[in-house]
């Protein structure tokens, strides 16, 4: 006898900098693939994912959320320990709930939440090379926090779009903006519906 589908969620951080994003794309290795492919072998069937996001390429993550309809029975540790048996290094299966089959990775998600960072010197970075941006000339991170206030609220981002963006609507919320120095590191953290 077949075991009924059960939807899973799975939470998961990565190094993007190997990878053309998170959508799957013909030729191009993704996160998205790598992670099918994981958790396909562990299921013994194929297996869909759905990501919160689709992040660009060479974008990390260390929240990301993601789910996927499977008919195996596994224990959720079984899940995480066999993903990540499967997964290259830069890829890591943290957690694993079994969810409501209304979850949806992407349109349950009430807010996501960025960080950039920004290294201020003189010189390029080495070690931090695919984590920030580097900029030569000296910030003005309290101006650049006050002056980010005014993206707080709810604004039309349409001119921010991609062409092939599939949101209904251009309209979001920017819940919060913050942006603060610590010695040569500037960081933005951005948290929106």
């Amino acid at each position: 006898m077949k075991s009924a589908t059960r939807r899973l969620a799975v939470g998961l951080e990565y190094d993007g900098t190997q990878y053309a994003g998170w959508q799957q794309q013909p030729g191009l290795a993704t996160l998205q693939d790598r992670l099918q492919r994981a958790l396909s072998l562990v299921a013994d069937h194929a297996v869909a994912v759905t990501g919160a996001g689709r992040t660009d390429a060479a974008v990390h993550a260390v929240a990301q959320v993601a789910h996927f309809d499977t008919s195996a029975e596994r224990p959720l540790r079984g899940w995480v320990l066999g993903a990540n048996s499967h997964l290259p290094a830069d890829i890591a299966v943290n957690w694993a709930a079994e969810v409501d089959s209304s979850f949806h990775a992407r349109h349950t998600a009430l807010a996501r939440s960025y960080r950039y960072l920004i290294l201020q010197r003189a010189t390029r970075p080495a070690i931090l090379r695919d984590r920030v941006c580097w900029v030569r000339l000296p910030l003005d991170a309290a101006a650049m926090h006050q002056a980010a206030q005014a993206l707080v609220g709810e604004h039309d981002f349409s001119s921010f779009r991609a062409v092939e963006c599939q949101s209904a609507t251009a309209m979001r919320r920017i819940d919060a903006i913050a942006v603060r120095a610590d010695g040569p590191l500037v960081t933005v953290e951005v948290t929106a519906n």
